[in-house]
């Protein structure tokens, strides 16, 4: 019988679909490669059948819906992912455990260049994890794992190919995956091709009053040419993704490389540029359909995405004496997007060309200690040119080192690490010097078994992060208003500050998880207080009819609850009942009284499904909350429930499997704004839409 690789591509076996409880999982992204019951740290795990069901366009969208996660969209070219409240330069996404090294961090617009239909796993640190990963991970990481760099030996070839139809904007998917080898040697190779059309959405675009306004300047009123009717205009794009890699496996271990290819073109949704926009600019829903090809509407923005990406992996067994193991990365990474106007002219020229190695070690036991130490290195100059640059050309240089030990006493498992960083920005801005930081994390954790079936998880930790570069040089060569330059994409002037300082987060977290059978609880309540809490804030000044946003720095509290529970129901007409249910809550405050912008609201939900060996039916609710806590000079949003509907069946053809899948999802056709999303007034989520594929592994 053929493996099958437990990846968006492939079908785990027909028994791990009847089943509710996850498959016990080995985290790749902590150093000593637990399972989870073996780390407090709060850890959100999307693997086999869970992850081929939830995998979207962008890695916001897969993760979204899950407790303490949500999705930051940008249309439906762009979905980052929202950690506890945090995004941008608090959350950290890895590629195989080295950063993805876009530009995402630096704004909004810009997409993950992460593929989640290609992934193996999706592993979630919730919660500060800059001990392993650095100043970016001080929100959370999201490590996105494939086997572009393959880690075991394989004989023969075996992968898989998917079609896929997702009716909301027209986009159509295809993927292809190869493994194979013979003998101590493997490769990998995979491709994707994803093109779509303008979203679909109920209604207007733009919220009523965000398009009818009175001009300050003119006195004259902005109609409703200003917004589109059932879609969001200049949402289309195409993405290719192809990468190749291989491996050779010795007695002791494996050498590999691989290469990765993406390029990505996508609009920004029409309402986010209107100071851009002239009178042919207008465009109406007959002429919308008109756009099948993806042609750019007039007056729009589509950015231009580009990225090749290397990878080195070295993993020895007993490199040293006293050494377990070491696993080492060498990522090089060549970045640049264009963000063309309208009249095809590109307004910035963004690029990121970035080194980075990671080298973890694990040691043997001494005195009951086991543990790791690594050293995790990243330079790379950072650009945005053109007559739209508001960030200066930046040389950064990041160098950081770190150790983690657990130790066992009874049924107590206690951990604990420290790391320090070396973080420089030096900027070619000649109104700011260079910056130098220095930052200290360290962690202690501890889990009590109670008995075999309760667990008690305690995770403590100190973070500090170092600005990033948008924070610290944005427009920080203007003298002036009048010599301010806006971000395009944003509709919006951002204001950095190059006196920032390190921000300080001291976390708790504590977990109560119950494990029984075929069920499962896990309840978690954090807290999180920050010392110079840096955030963008609306200033409510507008210069030439945009905001005015600032990065300032004021201390902030972030805590919340977080429920997953999963329940083996028994059988009903020959098949398995499964319940989840989940939810969560966060608030965050700064110091003066103000709430901290962009914060998800508080949701619930539930999963009930019906699977055989053949055939799983599922449905699943969510109801959010409006959230009326929206961050000084920001607007509320509206609660929202959201209905699904789905369906798998799977046909065994002899060592191969055809699978086909069916999801409707937003069954009531709501009208859905995300909070966490900068467009949120112009730009809803996708109204009632179906998504059909079939899926073919071998």
């Amino acid at each position: 019988m053929k493996r099958f690789m437990p990846i968006a591509l492939a079908v785990a076996s027909a028994n791990a679909a009847a089943q509710s409880l996850p498959i016990e999982h080995v985290l790749v992204t902590a150093p000593l490669s637990k399972q989870e019951a073996e780390t407090a740290l709060p850890v959100t795990v999307l693997t086999g059948d869970d992850l081929r069901r939830s995998a979207r366009s962008t890695i916001g969208d897969t993760l979204g819906d899950m407790p303490g996660l949500a999705n930051a969209s940008f249309g439906p070219g762009v979905g980052q992912p929202v950690i506890r409240g945090q995004q941008g330069p608090r959350v950290t996404v890895l590629q195989n455990g080295t950063s993805s090294a876009d530009a995402s961090a630096v704004s909004a617009d810009h997409a993950v260049s992460v593929e989640p239909l290609l992934a193996d796993s999706i592993e979630v640190l919730r919660g500060p994890a800059t001990l392993l990963y650095g100043a970016g991970a001080i929100g959370g990481v999201v490590n996105v794992i494939d086997n572009r760099v393959p880690r075991t030996r394989i004989d023969g070839v075996e992968g898989g190919v998917e079609l896929r139809h997702d009716g909301a904007s027209d986009m159509d998917t295809s993927v292809l995956r190869l493994d194979g080898g013979s003998g101590d040697f493997a490769f990998h190779l995979d491709a994707l091709y994803r093109d779509w059309n303008d979203l679909s959405i109920p209604g207007l675009a733009a919220r009523e009053g965000d398009h009818d306004h009175d001009d300050e300047h003119d006195g004259e009123e902005h109609g409703e040419e200003e917004t589109t009717d059932g879609y969001v205009g200049n949402t289309g794009g195409r993405t290719r993704n192809v990468s190749a890699g291989a491996s050779y496996h010795f007695d002791r271990g494996l050498v590999g490389l691989a290469v990765a290819r993406l390029e990505n073109r996508y609009g920004i949704p029409a309402g986010a540029h209107e100071h851009h926009e002239d009178e042919h600019g207008e465009e109406d829903h007959e002429e919308h359909e008109e756009h099948e090809e993806h042609e750019e509407e007039e007056g729009g923005i589509t950015l231009d995405v580009e990225q090749t990406r290397y990878d080195l992996v070295l993993e020895l067994a007993e490199p040293l004496p006293g050494f377990e193991s070491l696993r080492g990365t060498v990522t090089y990474t060549d970045y640049q997007h264009a963000e063309i106007e309208g009249n095809g002219e590109v307004g910035t020229l963004y690029s990121n060309e970035t080194w980075e190695t990671r080298v973890e070690m694990v040691h043997g036991e001494i005195g009951g200690l086991r543990g790791a130490l690594g050293l995790q290195a990243r330079s790379g100059e950072f650009s945005a040119l053109g007559e739209e640059a508001f960030i200066p050309v930046t040389d950064s240089t990041d160098v950081g080192v770190f150790l983690v030990e657990d130790y066992r006493a009874g049924d107590w498992l206690f951990e604990a690490g420290l790391r320090v960083d070396r973080d420089e920005r030096d900027p070619a801005a000649q109104s700011s010097g260079a910056r130098d930081f220095t930052a200290f994390s360290a962690s202690g954790s501890a889990i009590f078994n109670a008995s075999p079936d309760w667990q008690l998880r305690l995770y403590l930790a100190r973070s500090e992060r170092a600005p990033s570069i948008e924070e610290l040089f944005s427009n920080v060569d203007g003298t002036g208003p009048e010599n301010w330059v806006a971000h395009a994409a944003t509709a919006a002037i951002e204001l950095g500050d190059p006196d920032l300082d390190t921000e300080v987060s001291n976390n708790v977290d504590l977990s109560l998880h119950w494990h029984n059978g075929n069920k499962d609880l896990e309840f978690t309540v954090f807290h999180n207080d920050f010392s110079d809490y840096i955030t963008l804030m609306n200033t409510g000044a507008e210069v030439d009819e945009l905001p005015v946003l600032a990065y300032v720095q004021e201390d902030a509290t972030f805590y919340g609850v977080e429920v997953n529970a999963q329940f083996g129901l028994g059988t009903f007409v020959g098949g398995e009942v499964g319940l989840a249910v989940f939810g969560d809550m966060i608030r965050g405050e700064l110091d003066n009284g103000d709430d901290v912008p962009r914060l998800p609201p508080h949701r619930i939900g539930g999963r009930l499904s019906w699977s055989t060996d053949v055939l799983e039916v599922w449905t699943r609710v969510q109801d959010a909350a409006s959230q009326n806590r929206p961050g000084a000079n920001e607007e509320a949003t509206a609660g929202y429930t959201r209905w699904d509907l789905g369906a798998d069946y799977r046909l065994a053809l002899g060592d191969s499997e055809l699978t086909l899948f069916l999801a409707a999802r937003n069954l009531g056709d709501e009208e859905i704004r995300l909070s966490t999303s900068f467009l949120r007034d112009v730009s809803p989520e996708a109204g009632r839409s179906v998504e059909a594929g079939v899926r073919y592994s071998f």
